[in-house]
Parts: structure tokens; C-alpha cells; sequence
């Protein structure tokens, strides 16, 4: 099953990559435990990691909203074509992200918002497409909804030093900044109402202007967390942090508000990157917490 339903909104999973990302645990979430692995590798692999070369797997996916008669997309991959020099693994790729939309029974006309968490390189990238020799706007009928804090921090006429390097470098230029030009974004600050089930709402920390988004319809909860978590092992030990988070000490108070907030609400918790089921049921587990079921997403390896 790649498709759910939450009271009024459906929700579909789009691929456009699963595996590695050529990354160990260690160097991905450099303050997990070694035992969280350890413990964990019977159900950490494959979805979350290759256990013959120890080197973490990730999903990249879009989530597909169906909610009031609109179409929303929440965050759009890495994209295609894209010059990525120090993040070599999303450059040039030649995916099937479209024809995967397409098989869900979207065209990019039918788009009627496209939701990015933050702004991050594997999650803007199909904001846009090369038509020729220029970068325009994938989904041309979207209002595209950015944090403004991320706007800001990502553009590179600011001067921020983020402490990921360059690994967004282009980033801006090719997939942000056409679709601004164009005069198809909102810039939204501390929270943002898209419908009565849906809420997008400030949660700093992964970047200056991460955000999650919320859905509560009839007795459904669920909350798409972006890059809060990464992988399961984050569920059960909150303060790791993975290896791009800007403000970590901001990242680990974020990540255990919103994990509070779907403990005690009964909320799926919809990450961007989690292979396997893709979504998960936590529970608290003393100061920490735990998974108490996974949703009924099919994993990549399923796919036909």
C-alpha cells in the first residue's frame, strides 16, 4: 500500500530514491550510541542500513496530500540535472520522479501547493526542471510555501557560513530562486494555516527555518517532521543529532517537543528520509521513546 487516509486527507508516498547516502552511522549521527545500533541491526536492515557495509540507507519521497480539493506536495526531492559538486551523491541524477507522480495521478499542472520543510538540497529539488538552459518552476499553477528564515539563510546575498559547508551550494540559484522570481512563493514566518487539517508551524534547529507540518482531521492526528529525524534510531535516542543540524541544542529540544506531541496525541509521525514503512507510531519510553508500530506504507523493496 502506498496510499493511507487520515480523516479527510489521503495521503500517497512518491518515490524518488532509496540507499545509501555514503554515510556511516557514526559520521551521520556522530552522537548516537554504538549500542542503539548494535541492538537494533535485525530490524535497522535494510531499510535503515546496510549491515555488510555499515553504511546508512535513506529514502528520499515526497508526500502527496489530498485535502479541500487540493493537491500538496510536501518537499520535492533532489531533482534532476542538478550541479552539485560537494554533494555528489544528488548530482546529475536521472530519476523517475515524475513518472512516479504521474502513476499517482498527478501531472505537475494539477499542483496545487508544494510544501518545503526547509531548504535543504534533497528537498527543494524539483522545485524546478531545466527548460533549456534555464531553471523554471516544476509545478507552474503552485504556491510554493518556504520558511522565510530559511529564505533568508539559504540566499546567498546574506553571507550566512551555514555549517554544512557548501554542501547546498547551487542549491538557491537553481531550485529556490527561479521559483521566487516567477512569483510563485510564499514566505511564511512562525505558522501557517494551508486548510482547516492543515497547519504548518515553525521548528527550528535542523536549519533556522525548519518546520513541521500537522494534519488533524476527524480523530486523526499526524505530523510530517522533514529532517527532525532521519532514522528510527532518533526515535529511541532524541538528543542525536544527525550531522547536518545547524543549531544542535535547538534540533534536540525540537525534535523531543514534536515527539512528545505525537506520543501523547496518537499521531503518525511522517518523516521526509524513513525507508521501510516510511512512518511510524511512538510511544514515551521514560525520558526517551519507542515505536510502537509502523505504518502501512510498502517498502521500496516491494515496489513492482
Amino acid at each position: 500500500m502506498e496510499q493511507i487516509k487520515l480523516g479527510n486527507v489521503t495521503i500517497t508516498r512518491v518515490w524518488e530514491y532509496f540507499g545509501s547516502v555514503e554515510m556511516t552511522p557514526d559520521t551521520f549521527f556522530p552522537e548516537s550510541s554504538k549500542k542503539v545500533w548494535d541492538d537494533g541491526a535485525s530490524w535497522l536492515t535494510p531499510h535503515f542500513l546496510d549491515s555488510g557495509t555499515n553504511i546508512v540507507n535513506s529514502a528520499i519521497q515526497t508526500w502527496l496530500l489530498r485535502s479541500e480539493g487540493r493537491t500538496i506536495l510536501i518537499d520535492t526531492g533532489v531533482g534532476n540535472h542538478k550541479e552539485r559538486p560537494y554533494s555528489p551523491v544528488w548530482s546529475h541524477l536521472e530519476t523517475g520522479f515524475l513518472a512516479n507522480l504521474a502513476r499517482a495521478g498527478v501531472e505537475p499542472e494539477d499542483v496545487d501547493i508544494v510544501v518545503n520543510t526547509h531548504l535543504h538540497v534533497d528537498h527543494v529539488g524539483w522545485n524546478t526542471y531545466l527548460d533549456g538552459r534555464s531553471w523554471v518552476p516544476t509545478f507552474p499553477n503552485a504556491t510554493y510555501l518556504m520558511p522565510k528564515d530559511d529564505f533568508d539563510f539559504w540566499n546567498p546575498e546574506n553571507g550566512h557560513k551555514p555549517s554544512l559547508g557548501r554542501g547546498n551550494q547551487n542549491v538557491f540559484e537553481d531550485s529556490v530562486a527561479p521559483v521566487h522570481e516567477a512569483g510563485r512563493t510564499l514566505l511564511w514566518e512562525n505558522s501557517h494555516r494551508i486548510d482547516a487539517a492543515l497547519r504548518l508551524d515553525a521548528a527550528p534547529g535542523h536549519t533556522p527555518g525548519s518546520s513541521v507540518l500537522t494534519l488533524e482531521s476527524g480523530s486523526d492526528r499526524a505530523v510530517f517532521v522533514g529532517d527532525l529525524l532521519h532514522s528510527p534510531v532518533q526515535i529511541l535516542e532524541p538528543d542525536s543529532n544527525s550531522c547536518f543540524c545547524e543549531d544542535p541544542a535547538g534540533a534536540r529540544a525540537t525534535r523531543r517537543k514534536v515527539l512528545g506531541w505525537a506520543a501523547d496525541n496518537n499521531a503518525l509521525l511522517i518523516p521526509a528520509h524513513l525507508g521501510g514503512h516510511g512512518a511510524a507510531e511512538v510511544v514515551r519510553d521514560g525520558s526517551t521513546f519507542a515505536i510502537k508500530g509502523w505504518a502501512p506504507f510498502a517498502p521500496y523493496s516491494e515496489q513492482g
